[in-house]
């Protein structure tokens, strides 16, 4: 195969990158007879791209158009108005490629459509980022950051998405040009460690291309992540030439005072423009910060921060000048010293603040950001803040141009902001949802979403089964060596698969991370260095124990997870990368271990992952959690506990991309964390998350769609989506709820199934006598059919059904008492709604066949009682009451589920019906004696409420504003 048909098929993309796609074929051929002819015909194309790989250059270029062109604004003039992601789209770019039928066929085989969109929620806001000011302003910053992705291997889709992302982003910021000046605040939301600062950089590039002028990065709170960033942009971004700013690289004194030239990655990686922008009039970037250094008083320097007018009698954002001014960018860390600095130098500047069209990116914007002083100590009506948030709040008043988009991956502390504190960071303006992107194993990717039952669960089904490992023996003893271990097949694997040339692997790296405190850390280090030294590696009894672990453990995971990549059926063809993978870990020191916190003492070795290979266990605590990315990341041990949601999640630093290593990834994790008199389950507080995560996308998902070209809710009203799975794990700090107001409102024809039944016989007998009157009413015996359904098996089951109406189904509901709290308070008072809606109820109390499980419970007779346990370890919540091959029936009968043909059920279908579903439930049911009393049997129900009316309001959200009457009462329990 030449490269003379893919080079006239580049020439030709190239000729549309501009004016959008036009006749690729005909393109194609005057390109071949330009170059002396050829074949490039419709079959010639086929045959290529049918034998291409996946990153052949053509294939790939064809790719990113198509998905470019998938995703242009509907106002470009190609676009014909058609919708971005729509087959409608995809069909006009065919035919104005000139596509025949064929190769239309190839193109939605290579080329899939990717119809998910992202998720806006936004107030109204006036157009300006349109294609045209797009061409007319420049893209040279955005269009050399897309390729720089481009040649790191992005998949195409991912750069369509990141393109439309950034740009529904910056359309939502005010218009640096605009006369009359307007501050917008938004927030994205992204994922743990799933590219957030790709998306902010995107944002960065396509902001100085349209006019913005000073942008300021706000990092987290330690200085190894505000490096990160600052090599991050300036290697990705910035590029040589702004860094160098014509310095002689040729002269020794000089180069050793430029930042990077002795990084690895300067000559490859950094981005080259091959001009000074400036020289052909596109602005240059200043940086006011560097590798190592955070923002300084600029003193004698404050000319640097001087913006340039070419008409010193127009202001700087007029269109006479802007473009003509170089952008400053400042990359600082949330500290209070580091921040007035910058104030102050601001303030000092010739050029009016008010004139100055500026960016703030606040990176994980729930920490350090948010006002945490409680507002029931304020002296005054006046805000008082904290530090951080006093430093933002005095930037935001001081440039009346700035506009303000956080960016978190725990988004609950943002949406809790007081939307009245007209200086605070409430994302007024706009929240975006990022979409997940392609091969990112996120807190989904570790737990099994739908449950499984034990014995069905396999290595290839369950991701619990094949990632999870407890961090202690059924004994409590912790399962360090163990995890050592496999810190050192899963390097041995990664190193078998590079020597067949299937990936290489820079880093490869193990996280412990069990506790705050750095006294905890130095002996837990000592702990590690002991057991590698006992682990005896080279030693026939330790390559006895490795074989063990692989053949258990790693092999088969392997088997079911690896894909394209290869492993070592047997043990003896490992062996040699054992020992090479021992000799990468102990290159830099004969310890493994690497302590990574702010004592001095210990943690005496930099992890540098930019400047060299770690092959390394790192023991720390805060710094490795917010925002840094632990390169590498294979095997993770993780005790540590916190009752705050936001903080347990930022702690995953198991999540983000593995490309190559996947199905080596391991989590060992605390599953009975002593917690006081109880115990916590750390794997299934990070279940409950991902619950309150998914809950919350879902709801923006859902009211993202305009009704009647108008917006359902405005991010005022985001606050009532947040959610809350375990009682125990609140959404954020008590510090970061003062303002906050919670309505959470159930979707109808979602389940809701409480599992906090408290186990006290007085509750329990109180309970069963407030649900008895809906489990007396459901006295009729059928049979009802299940047909095949995802993880459902078709089969059929007994039940008792009955009708009930809503007085009936609230009065019991109602008074049910929780082992927790206002356990249910939103959900019931969303129910409380559904029932003055006059909605009817089919109550199922399904029926088993186990043997001994049949009692006479009192009021209704002979039913079945289930076996669900209540573990200490659960915080007092049950186990799951229902039962998956029931829940179908319920949500059939709510409208929330396709007619799967039940006769049973089609006949007592009624409109604004619910469903109730009921199951006695109790430790062990044999051992209850035939006629329990109703102090011994747990009446455990689900609801899944009507799916077809909106119950007056078609937002489905209730908003409460602040009582204004107590301006400085915590609406959320703090308690």
């Amino acid at each position: 195969m030449t490269d003379f048909l893919p080079k006239c098929y580049r020439a030709a993309l190239a000729a549309m990158s501009v004016s959008g796609p036009g006749p690729l074929l005909l393109r194609a051929e005057m390109e071949a007879n330009i170059s002396g002819g050829g074949d490039v015909g419709s079959a010639a194309l086929n045959a290529y791209l049918k034998a291409s790989a996946l990153n052949d250059p053509l294939r790939k270029e064809l790719h990113i158009a198509v998905s470019r062109w998938d995703v242009a604004d509907p106002e470009t003039k190609w676009a014909d108005a058609t919708e971005a992601r729509t087959l409608e789209r995809r069909q006009l770019i065919y035919r104005l490629l000139g596509l025949e039928e064929v190769q239309k066929q190839a193109f939605d085989l290579l080329f899939p459509l990717d119809s998910e969109q992202t998720v806006v929620i936004s107030d109204s806001f006036t157009p300006w980022y349109s294609p045209e000011i797009r061409a007319k302003r420049g893209d040279l910053y955005y269009n050399s950051y897309s390729q720089y992705l481009a040649d790191k291997n992005w998949e195409p889709t991912a750069l369509a998405s990141l393109d439309e992302a950034t740009s529904d982003v910056v359309s939502r910021l005010s218009d640096p040009q605009q006369a009359e000046p307007y501050q917008s605040k938004g927030l994205v939301v992204g994922y743990v460690q799933s590219g957030k600062t790709a998306n902010f950089t995107g944002v960065i590039a396509k902001s100085i291309d349209a006019g913005y002028r000073l942008i300021i990065v706000l990092t987290g709170t330690i200085d190894v992540l505000r490096r990160q960033t600052q090599r991050r942009i300036d290697m990705e971004l910035v590029g040589k030439e702004n860094i160098l700013r014509g310095s002689n690289l040729d002269d020794p004194a000089l180069r050793a005072r430029e930042d990077y030239t002795d990084d690895p990655d300067w000559e490859r990686k950094f981005v080259e423009y091959g001009f000074l922008p400036s020289t052909k009039h596109y602005p240059d970037i200043i940086r006011l910060t560097s590798a190592n250094g955070d923002y300084k008083d600029l003193k004698a320097g404050i000319v640097t921060l001087e913006f340039e007018k070419r008409d010193i009698n127009k202001p700087l954002w007029d269109p006479d000048n802007l473009p003509y001014s170089s952008a400053r960018i400042a990359i600082v860390k949330k500290n209070k010293s580091v921040l007035t600095k910058l104030l102050t130098d601001i303030k000092r500047v010739r050029t009016p603040t008010h004139e100055i069209p500026t960016l703030i990116i606040d990176d994980e914007s729930d920490q350090a950001s948010i006002n945490t002083s409680d507002p029931k100590k304020w002296a005054s009506a006046e805000p008082e803040r904290n530090a951080i948030n006093d430093a933002i709040s005095k930037l935001l008043e001081l440039m009346p141009r700035a506009q303000y988009v956080g960016y978190t991956a725990t988004p609950f502390a943002n949406v809790f902001v007081d939307p009245r504190d007209a200086q605070n960071i409430f994302p007024k303006d706009f929240l975006v949802s990022l979409k997940r992107p392609p091969g990112y194993m996120g807190v989904a990717d570790f737990h099994d979403m739908e449950k499984l039952d034990p014995e069905d669960r396999t290595f290839e089904n369950s991701n619990e089964k094949a990632l999870i490992r407890d961090a202690t023996t059924d004994s409590g003893e912790p399962k360090l060596d163990e995890c050592i271990d496999a810190f050192v097949l899963t390097g041995a694997v990664k190193l078998y698969r590079a020597s067949k040339g299937e990936q290489t692997y820079r880093h490869h790296t193990m996280l412990i991370h069990e506790s705050v405190k750095q006294t905890d850390h130095k002996d837990t280090a000592e702990d590690v260095y002991r057991l590698w030294r006992e682990g005896a590696y080279s030693s026939p009894k330790g390559l006895d124990r490795l074989r063990k672990l692989y053949e258990k453990d790693m092999l088969p995971v392997c088997r079911a997870r690896a894909g394209v990549y290869s492993y070592p059926e047997a043990f003896g063809d490992l062996v040699p990368y054992i020992g090479e993978a021992i000799a990468k870990i102990t290159e830099v020191s004969s310890n493994p271990v690497i302590v990574v916190n702010g004592d001095k003492a210990v943690a005496n070795e930099e992890v540098d992952f930019d400047k060299r290979a770690v092959w390394r266990i790192l023991v720390g605590g805060t710094k490795l959690s917010r925002g840094f990315t632990v390169e590498g990341l294979t095997i993770s041990y993780y005790r540590r506990k916190t009752k705050q949601a936001d903080t347990l999640m930022q702690m995953g630093r198991w999540f983000g991309f593995r490309e190559g290593y996947s199905d080596l990834v391991r989590l060992y994790v605390g599953r009975s964390e002593p917690d006081g008199k109880k115990t916590v389950d750390l794997y299934e507080a990070f279940e409950a998350i991902v619950k309150d995560e998914e809950a919350f996308r879902d709801q923006l998902r859902q009211y993202s769609v305009l009704v009647e070209g108008r917006p359902q809710i405005t991010p005022k009203q985001i606050p009532p989506l947040v959610s809350q799975h375990l009682p125990w794990l609140r959404p954020a700090a008590r510090n970061k709820m003062f303002n906050a107001e919670v309505v959470v409102r159930k979707s109808p024809g979602s389940p809701v199934i409480p599992l906090a039944y408290p186990q006290i016989p007085k509750e329990t007998k109180h309970n069963y006598s407030a649900v008895e009157p809906l489990f007396a009413a459901a006295s009729e015996k059928v049979r009802l059919r299940v047909p095949e359904l995802k993880n459902v098996q078709a089969t059929s089951f007994e039940a008792f059904v009955g009708e009930v109406n809503s007085t009936t189904v609230l009065a019991a509901i109602e008074a049910i008492r929780w082992s927790f709290e206002d356990y249910m308070r939103p959900d019931i008072a969303f129910l409380r709604t559904v029932c003055q809606s006059g909605a009817s109820w089919l109550v199922i109390a399904p029926q088993t066949n186990e043997a001994g499980n049949r009692k006479n419970l009192p009021g209704v007779g002979e039913r079945t009682v289930v076996k669900r346990d209540l573990r200490a370890g659960r915080n007092m919540l049950w186990g799951e009451p229902t039962d998956r091959k029931h829940r179908p029936a319920a949500q059939f009968v709510a409208g929330a589920f396709p007619d799967y043909g039940d006769e049973e059920l089609k006949a007592r279908l009624k409109d604004n019906m619910g469903a109730i579903l009921i199951y006695p439930m109790a430790p062990d049911p044999k051992n209850l004696p035939d006629a329990p009393t109703r102090d011994q049997v747990v009446l455990a129900l689900g609801w899944i409420t009507p799916s077809g009316n909106t119950y007056g309001d078609p937002r489905l959200v209730q908003f409460r504003v602040k009582n204004t009457a107590l301006p400085n009462a915590a609406i959320v329990s703090t308690d």
